[in-house]
């Protein structure tokens, strides 16, 4: 190696350096990091949205079974199902806040669905009885639950990406490497999302409508 390659070398080394430190200090590293840990709590939502999603047929043919259950709180569950898993729920939908809010209209639907077929399931003391549907409908609520956990935990990581897309000077790296804001879920929808009521085998269960 001559004098004047271990020149080249080493100046190629020191830009290298200095490129990665200007990156760093950017917030571009920050970026990669954040960006990943929004892929990975968007990837448990969408999990267990499709446990709920698994679990519906279960619940939809169980409740089937009852003579004279009301046809269109059923009907409406199996549309609001119909209509959440059509859309197509891919790791770029956080990118998309039209699609996103899209998928976030579905879902709340879906479980408005639901909540309103648990409270019909009330008025049928043999439904309330039969242990298959109280083992699906403890599955549902757990379902619901860690629903709401991962949902709280991509709100949390969303906003910690979002505020470095937008303050100084992680704004103009966001601006330059193309780091948009990422949409959320927000607190009107969450208001209105409603876990299905919890089962109370102590208090006398109404009679059956004829």
């Amino acid at each position: 190696m001559n004098h004047k390659t271990a020149i080249i070398r080493r100046a190629l080394s020191l830009c290298t350096l200095m490129l990665a430190a200007a990156l760093s200090g950017c917030g571009y590293n920050d970026f990669q990091t954040q960006d990943e840990d929004v892929k990975g709590a968007w990837a448990e939502v969408l999990n267990q949205y499709q446990r709920r999603a698994d679990l519906i047929p279960n619940i939809v043919a169980t409740v089937k079974g009852e003579a004279n259950f009301e046809q269109e709180t059923l009907t409406k569950v199996v549309e609001a199902r119909s209509k959440a898993t059509s859309i197509q729920a891919t790791p770029e939908l956080v990118n998309n806040p039209e699609a996103f809010a899209k998928f976030q209209a579905a879902q709340g639907e879906l479980t408005g669905a639901l909540s309103r077929l648990m409270a019909v399931v009330e008025n049928y003391p043999n439904l309330k009885a039969n242990q298959g549907f109280q083992d699906l409908r403890v599955q549902l609520e757990g379902t619901e639950n860690r629903i709401t956990v991962a949902r709280n935990r991509y709100i949390k990581t969303v906003q910690a990406f979002n505020v470095l897309a937008r303050q100084f000077p992680t704004n103009l790296t966001a601006m330059i490497f193309g780091y948009p804001v990422k949409p959320t879920f927000v607190v009107d929808n969450e208001a209105a999302i409603k876990l299905p009521p919890a089962v109370n085998f102590d208090k006398p269960a109404p009679v059956a409508p004829k």
